[in-house]
């Protein structure tokens, strides 16, 4: 054989051992589920019970549809954030104006000081209440009223306060940390002369949940897939024995999972997956995000070709430079490869020279990429699954109940969920495959910006006026 053919001999050893250390059969996925709901029930026992939070979240009531009002929102979750000004109408006219703005964050104020990166979003938020229309304006003697959806670990304190944890996803700046997160956008907001109140501090997950709630009763979990990941449900308070307070009136208590730090020995680990968390800015940490979210599933292809590079010429002689830079393939252009049905791959090619800079591509070279985008992709998928059938069994939902139709919707956000269809597919497909006739019963659902929408919904629902007051 020549040398060529040796290297593609390799490549290809490369590719299928990585496809069996990956491997999700059934037996395994419902290893996983077990897993999940055994550690869901560690940390709803005891505090650092478990490597799953399971942090209280004090949001016992979720909108009804009845909320009226003009509330703002705030959602900070990543590399964007955006500003959302809602006019609910009640029952009849449920969302009758929304108006957003999105707003990317210089990437130098995410490792910077807790005050710049505040006063930026204050101020962002300041030129937007700016724009408020004539029929929309507040009377003098009624606060503006926000829904804050921080999308990071937070030790909540109470429905409207809660202290960073650590951060996650790219964001590194330590003075934040042990903070009360809406204290420091009140004194940023105060320092901007803005006279706006937080009324409820949420995570994306628990917007998603109540944002998919408003319109759907039956609304009982919500899972974002984006760049991060996380789930989050609705529980029985009585099930919650580290919940000390008095029990709410509802019996219902949202919990926040903090699911992307969830991990177990039966989850598919590869070299690559090791690699990744021993250099990522958190080892050890989210390791269940890292081989299912948006931010991670790029990067592991990246690493798998960069080990064909190295050991096999894959890309000929010299490894390609590109190729060495941490997460310059993002999940978007593995998306785009994966989703490739071009006879010749011709958008893999362009991926390929444009990205990477390799401008000499094969056919085999293509498909062999495609290939690894399916092994990375449909594993995230398949456990996404998993977890999701985790929550169901926790809350008695997996199975049918004689003569019960209960319906069981489970609301999804997120890029990664959005716009990466086999994904997503490959997610539902598996979700019937674990549960069998009981899927009839599950629905998911995707909730339209429930992360926006949902701060302000929560807003609403914990206002500091009553509906009396409304005009």
């Amino acid at each position: 054989m020549g040398k060529v053919a040796v290297g593609a001999a390799v490549a290809l050893s490369i590719l299928r051992e990585f496809e069996e250390k990956c491997g999700t059969p059934i037996s395994k996925l419902k290893q996983v589920a077990d897993a999940m709901t055994v550690e869901m029930h560690a940390g709803l026992a005891s505090e650092g019970g478990s490597k799953l939070k399971m942090i209280i979240s004090y949001v016992d009531n979720l909108p009804t549809g009845d909320e009226k009002g003009l509330f703002y929102a705030l959602d900070l979750g990543g590399t964007n954030f955006r500003v959302l000004r809602v006019h609910l109408g009640g029952k009849e006219h449920r969302v009758v104006k929304q108006e957003f703005e999105e707003v990317s964050i210089p990437p130098h104020l995410m490792t910077g000081s807790s005050d710049a990166l505040f006063d930026f979003i204050a101020s962002a938020l300041a030129k937007f209440v700016a724009t408020e229309s004539d029929g929309l304006h507040f009377s003098p003697d009624r606060q503006r009223e926000l829904g804050f959806t921080f999308s990071f670990p937070v030790r909540q304190t109470s429905i409207s306060s809660g202290t960073l944890i650590k951060w996650t996803k790219g964001f590194s700046i330590d003075d934040t940390v042990g903070q009360d997160v809406v204290g420091e956008l009140t004194k940023a907001m105060e320092r901007v002369g803005l006279d706006m109140r937080v009324t409820a501090l949420v995570n994306d997950t628990i917007g998603t949940l109540a944002g998919g709630r408003y319109y759907n009763p039956d609304v009982v979990a919500a899972v974002i897939l984006g760049t991060g990941t996380n789930a989050a449900y609705v529980e029985r308070a009585h099930a919650i024995p580290k919940w000390h307070g008095l029990l709410p009136k509802s019996g219902d208590m949202v919990i926040n999972m903090e699911w992307g730090n969830f991990r177990s020995s039966h989850l598919p680990l590869t070299e690559y997956d090791e690699a990744l968390d021993a250099e990522s800015l958190n080892p050890g940490e989210q390791i269940f995000e890292k081989i299912i979210s948006g931010m991670y599933l790029g990067e592991i292809v990246r690493r798998v070709l960069l080990k064909m590079a190295e050991e096999a010429a894959f890309f000929g002689d010299t490894v390609p430079a590109k190729l060495k830079i941490p997460f310059i393939l993002r999940t978007p252009h593995m998306s785009a490869m994966h989703h490739d049905t071009s006879p010749d791959l011709k958008i893999v090619a362009t991926k390929l020279k444009d990205i990477l800079e390799i401008s000499n591509s094969s056919l085999k070279m293509r498909k062999v990429i495609v290939e690894l985008c399916d092994i990375v992709a449909s594993r995230g998928a398949r456990l996404s699954a998993a977890g999701i059938v985790g929550i169901l069994k926790k809350t008695g939902r997996d199975a049918v109940k004689d003569g019960e139709k209960q319906k069981s919707v489970v609301s999804l956000d997120g890029g990664l969920y959005e716009h990466y269809t086999k994904f997503r597919t490959c997610m539902e497909d598996t979700l019937v495959e674990m549960l069998g006739d009981v899927s009839n019963n599950i629905v998911i659902e995707h909730s339209n910006d429930g992360s926006g929408i949902g701060a302000a919904l929560l807003a609403a629902s914990h206002s500091q006026y009553t509906e009396a007051d409304e005009s």
